[in-house]
């Protein structure tokens, strides 16, 4: 594994593969190497000798560390301000059956965005500037530490969501928010999916301020909070802020909440622990032989997927951002002409495979194929960035199928 320790060196790799074209899998702490396929690559480059904070003024909420600064360094340095990354990033190790540190950079590679995203955007809405190396083994710095500074080619948003396909990320710069002081959970029982996803619309259309809305069916519920949720289906509804303002918004939705279902309050303690399962897609961190998708569509379709999705193939599924992110693991094959046909015919969105065995990942896209001509422009961009295709090549498509640049974590 080559390891850089500058990006001046990390650039002094990288135009030696390109002279040669040798292709290199580019990785950070290696946590979320359950996107994509394996890479066709002898090679690795790994981002996590470049580490540190190299510039954080807590009173203008920038941020600036080395890409392969370990997220729970930052987390730590955020958390002593009394602030947090908004976009709540996921933590896949569960999910993907992997160890290690997750890097700052990872994450942006990545754009991984958790339950807040339906309120404070994705990850990559936070970032404000990027350095990387290009697949010319070119140093190159994109925004800046303003979150006004955006002119041209917009290369910081490019770069998010790449996974590693475009450029070998050395620095980030982004936003942060203050944490709320306080929050609190609504839980609204024994809804059926249709039902959930009804009262959700209608609390995130209420003047209440709701930042995390989650739909946990039975199957699942039990998993949560150590089966401490109250019995029934599990509609959640998180609301955060100062402790008087929470308070009357959780009056005022609860009574509107009451119409749909018998309604309780969970305490700020138990509100933490809860959405970071969600978060992490908790139920779903066993059985790692059995396939794992997480599916963007529209709120009101996730529930009529999966029920047509079960008339056909065994799935079990709970919802987030407000039912427009389905967390579904299949009992036995991936389905996932099946599952994408659907899509499809319910308006489109994106089907991203998380976990499965190595043989089922060798023949199945990860990620969902693009329509002919976004594939070419992805492909342009990408001849741009790497023209010598050095980088992850595979990573988007099993070997064969071409590659398209993907920004899939929605």
């Amino acid at each position: 594994m080559l390891i850089p320790q500058t990006e001046a060196e990390a650039a002094a790799i990288i135009a030696d593969r390109a002279a040669r074209a040798t292709p290199l899998k580019i990785v950070g702490g290696s946590t979320r190497s359950g996107f994509g396929n394996a890479a066709a690559a002898d090679e690795t480059l790994c981002s996590s000798g470049l580490t540190g904070i190299t510039d954080y003024n807590p009173a203008e909420m920038v941020l600036t560390a080395r890409a392969g600064t370990p997220v729970v360094e930052i987390e730590a340095a955020l958390a002593g301000c009394g602030q947090m990354m908004a976009f709540e990033p996921v933590d896949h190790r569960g999910v993907m059956a992997t160890e290690g540190q997750p890097t700052i950079g990872g994450l942006f590679a990545t754009n991984a965005s958790g339950p807040r995203r339906i309120i404070a955007g994705a990850a990559r809405d936070s970032l404000l500037g990027i350095r990387f190396v290009n697949g010319r083994g070119e140093a190159i710095k994109s925004g800046g530490k303003v979150m006004k500074n955006v002119t041209g080619l917009d290369l910081v948003k490019v770069l998010a969501g790449s996974h590693g396909t475009l450029g070998f990320l050395t620095e980030v710069t982004f936003k942060v928010l203050p944490v709320p002081k306080t929050q609190a959970t609504v839980v609204v029982s024994g809804l059926t999916d249709d039902r959930a996803a009804l009262a959700m619309a209608a609390a995130m259309a209420l003047p209440v301020e709701v930042s995390g809305a989650a739909h946990l069916p039975q199957t699942v519920r039990w998993r949560f909070l150590g089966g401490r949720l109250p019995e029934g289906e599990a509609t959640v509804l998180r609301l955060e802020g100062l402790e008087a303002s929470v308070a009357v918004r959780v009056e005022k939705l609860a009574i509107a909440m009451g119409r749909f279902g018998p309604v309780a309050l969970l305490s700020p303690e138990d509100t933490t622990m809860l959405w970071r399962e969600i978060r992490d897609a908790n139920p779903y961190v066993d059985h790692p032989h059995k396939p794992v998708w997480r599916v963007s569509v529209a709120p009101s379709a996730g529930h009529a997927l999966v029920a047509a999705l079960r008339l056909h193939a065994g799935v079990d599924a709970f919802y987030d951002w407000q039912g427009g992110l389905v967390w579904m693991r299949m009992e036995a094959d991936p389905e996932a002409t099946l599952l994408r046909r659907m899509i499809q015919a319910l308006g489109g969105g994106h089907a991203t495979l998380i976990r499965a065995p190595d043989a089922v990942r060798a023949i199945t896209p990860a990620f969902e194929p693009q329509a002919p001509a976004a594939a070419l422009l992805s492909d342009r961009v990408r001849e741009k960035f790497d023209p010598f295709g050095i980088f992850s090549p595979g990573r988007l498509a099993p070997a064969g199928n071409g590659q398209s640049l993907q920004n899939a974590e929605r």
